[in-house]
């Protein structure tokens, strides 16, 4: 009786291992999780528009180095836009310096420019970040942050472009 008990917790233990292993493994599946996005443009489109550094980070989710990006440490005041699309995402009055070699913010301007999609790739389980707008991929956002939000929404800085307030510099 003992031998049938055990033989039944390890045949019920192995099942669970592969379904938590498989879960894991599992690569996201962007076209049902992804609605159609406002810009649609074909990979030749995008990459005619996008520098090979900007396709392959923004269009094939790529990351940069971290350390490396042009925002890592950049703290004029302005705003940051989708580097696909121009949409605007985030404002420099939310970007701290979180020490993880990306640029990071804890608030996103409109919550409704990006949309957050289950990344269960590399092993990991995260939540990636891209452009509403045109699917680009900016970056994930991880609930370590500062208050108020407690958020850290990590974006390559490849994935954005930086728009400084010409109000500021006039009022200087």
């Amino acid at each position: 009786m003992k031998q049938i008990k055990t033989l039944t917790i390890i045949a019920i233990s192995a099942l669970l291992i592969a379904f938590v292993y498989s879960q894991l493994e599992s690569k996201p599946k962007e076209k049902k999780t992804m609605d159609k996005m406002p810009i649609e443009k074909t990979e030749e489109e995008w990459k005619k528009e996008l520098s090979p550094e900007q396709y392959r980070v923004l269009r094939e989710k790529g990351t940069e180095r971290p350390g490396t990006g042009e925002y890592n440490l950049h703290f004029e005041e302005g705003e940051y836009k989708c580097a696909g699309c121009g949409t605007v995402l985030f404002g420099s009055d939310t970007k701290y310096e979180s020490h993880c070699g990306w640029p990071s913010f804890y608030d996103i301007d409109d919550k409704s420019k990006i949309k957050e999609i289950k990344d269960t790739s590399h092993g990991m389980i995260r939540t990636e970040v891209v452009c509403a707008n045109c699917g680009g991929h900016l970056g994930h956002v991880f609930d370590d942050g500062p208050n108020p939000t407690g958020l850290r929404y990590c974006i390559n800085s490849v994935s954005l472009d930086f728009a400084p307030d010409t109000n500021q510099s006039k009022n200087k």
